[in-house]
């Protein structure tokens, strides 16, 4: 199988030479990820042309141009659905895409409707409430201690130390930290103490596979009360991962939670689920990833896979098949 493949993508050093600042491009990807991509891609025999973010991929399907299939990893710019904004094009040029429908990247992108709709389904996953307003922070019944987060924001955008509330007078400065920094409503939780796990899936219904449950351990360094940002970006010296296997229970736990969060969401192709225990040991559901990061070293799911001993290609391999099987299926 030899496919024409557009590459879709936000790339951070474009929208800093256009103004815009480190912390709105945090989640964009750097040109070492285009690369790794385009490499596995490569060498998997298919032709590949780079087509940019969103608005570039619009104005080339409106001039007609057209792909086997575009592997998107853009995550957007603007508002709680920019996720879906590159898949919505797809769908109205009629062009092939990888990765989870509109409905899916803009659902899951904002935590509070996501955390509802798996707790419908009777998964778990931590009690929490949504804010946006201090009279609503102070109306907050949920006890101490708490977690605080940006609603709509994914790479672990606004998620800092300062997160992790144990005293009431936190909770109304904490949130309009956030609400300065983001500008959109807080989701506060009830935090989680135990261990911190990250699940990654890829392929579709009966075919889909978990990489692997992979533990994320913190060191001294740390900060312990999640995987913020600072953690993630100084991962070498803050954080260690391992992989959970048979017969440690909560490897099986894991892996059943995940898949049925990935079912119950209706993602494709891949994505990554993060859970987290309560204060029981008992696995909750924090968020799912339907644009897992793909830099071929440092991104969560090629980590995972690495320890599994699945190479990156075969990642990319599974993807593009997944995404290319769906379309010849109908």
């Amino acid at each position: 199988m030899e496919l024409f493949i557009g590459l879709c993508y936000d790339l951070k050093t474009d929208y800093l030479k256009a103004g815009f600042s480190a912390d709105e491009v945090m989640e964009f990807d750097d040109e070492e990820t285009i690369i790794g991509l385009e490499q596995a891609l490569f060498e998997l025999g298919h032709q590949v042309e780079r087509i940019g973010n969103g608005r570039e991929l619009a104005l080339r399907l409106a001039k007609g141009d057209r792909w086997d299939l575009v592997f998107n990893i853009a995550e957007g710019l603007k508002g709680r659905s920019r996720e879906a904004q590159v898949p919505a094009v797809c769908e109205l040029f009629a062009q092939p895409y990888t990765f989870s429908d509109p409905l899916t990247c803009a659902l899951t992108l904002d935590k509070a409707l996501a955390k509802r709709v798996v707790r419908d389904r009777g998964l778990p996953t931590a009690a929490f409430e949504v804010v946006n307003s201090i009279a609503e922070v102070q109306a907050v019944s949920l006890p101490l201690p708490l977690f605080l987060k940006p609603v709509a924001e994914g790479s672990s955008k606004g998620v800092t130390g300062h997160s992790f509330v144990k005293e009431c007078e936190e909770l109304v400065t904490t949130y309009q930290l956030l609400r300065e920094q983001l500008q959109q409503p807080v989701l506060v939780e009830t935090f989680l103490p135990g261990r911190e796990l990250t699940v990654g899936i890829i392929g579709n219904g009966s075919n889909s596979q978990v990489v692997g449950v992979m533990e994320v351990i913190f060191t001294a360094k740390a900060e312990t009360s999640a995987y913020t940002t600072l953690n993630k970006d100084e991962y070498l010296e803050r954080v260690s991962y391992r992989l959970l296997i048979d017969p440690e229970p909560l490897a099986a736990q894991a892996r059943q939670l995940a898949l049925d969060a990935y079912y119950t969401l209706d993602c494709r192709d891949a994505a990554r689920v993060d859970l987290r225990c309560d204060a029981n040991g008992v696995l909750q559901f924090l968020e799912i990833n339907p644009l897992p990061g793909l830099h071929h070293i440092r991104s969560d799911l090629p980590i995972m896979a690495r320890l599994a001993g699945m190479p990156y290609t075969q990642i990319i391999a599974t993807i593009v098949e997944s995404a290319w099987q769906r379309y010849e299926s109908r």
